[in-house]
């Protein structure tokens, strides 16, 4: 029996694969690339909110339950003295009332604002429309968006308005599943790993320093509200604003809505 022998002369790989008569690979030609360009940061591009008013106009009068605020010069340097970028500034929560409505119609009752020219208010955060008006930093609220009346520099002054609460939080207790009370101080969790500021259980117990004369009901009258300064509360985690005291007390005003329980 003749034993089949390969050599490289009888055996070629090419003749196993399939002919592609008439297939070519073009090859493709690029004449020239242009160089890419270097993208310019926007470093002096500043968005602007605010509606800013000609300087023809000297005067805004706001309506109905409007309120004007001049606002308050953002912080430009932390407690320790250090500059802060714009990014890192508080936004102001606060200002002076420079002009307010006439009021409003609540039934047959003419309500009317419950603040006066002149007075040093605190506004919810987010509340009213940004005017730049007299070359200074304004906000248009209406008359529910004030939190209080604050004239000294102790949040424990504020004046609560409408129906707004304030708040001190209860640092030696917080409220978690199965109704245990634990140190607010714990920084750590079960798993060992510690917390940050912005993971801590947020405080939902404190003791109410004073309270507003009451929402409105629909004829215009006050309605009082059900708790008093000096009750422990339960409220809502996530309503209200925060306020720090000089001492680094930390407090919240809220709605009396927000409050759910009375504790005893």
């Amino acid at each position: 029996m003749a034993a089949a022998q390969l050599t490289a002369s009888s055996f070629s790989v090419r003749s196993l694969l399939p002919s592609f008569d008439g297939l070519r690979i073009s090859q493709a030609k690029i004449s020239s690339v242009a160089p890419l360009r270097q993208c310019r940061p926007f470093r002096g591009l500043v968005v602007k909110a605010a509606t800013v008013v000609a300087p023809k106009y000297t005067s805004l009068k706001p309506l109905g339950d409007r309120v004007l605020v001049k606002v308050k010069v953002a912080e430009e340097k932390s407690t320790g003295g250090i500059l802060l970028p714009t990014t890192a500034q508080t936004k102001p929560q606060g200002g002076e009332v420079v002009a307010i409505g006439e009021g409003r119609l609540i039934g047959k009752n003419q309500v009317d604002i419950s603040v006066k020219i002149g007075s040093e208010v605190v506004y919810s955060k987010y509340a009213g429309t940004e005017v730049l008006f007299d070359g200074s930093n304004h906000l248009i609220l209406k008359d529910d968006d004030i939190v209080g009346i604050l004239e000294t520099d102790n949040v424990e002054d504020l004046k609560p308005l409408n129906d707004r609460v304030l708040i001190k939080f209860r640092k030696d207790f917080i409220l978690v599943r199965h109704y245990k009370q634990v140190a607010v101080a714990e920084q750590i969790t079960a798993g060992g790993l510690l917390l940050t500021e912005a993971t801590k259980e947020k405080p939902s117990i404190g003791t109410v320093i004073a309270v507003g004369p009451g929402p409105l009901d629909e004829e215009g009258s006050r309605k009082a509200p059900s708790i008093s300064p000096g009750n422990t509360v339960l409220y809502s985690k996530y309503a209200g604003n925060d306020f720090k005291g000089p001492d680094g007390s930390e407090y919240i005003a809220l709605r009396a809505s927000d409050v759910m329980a009375v504790l005893s």
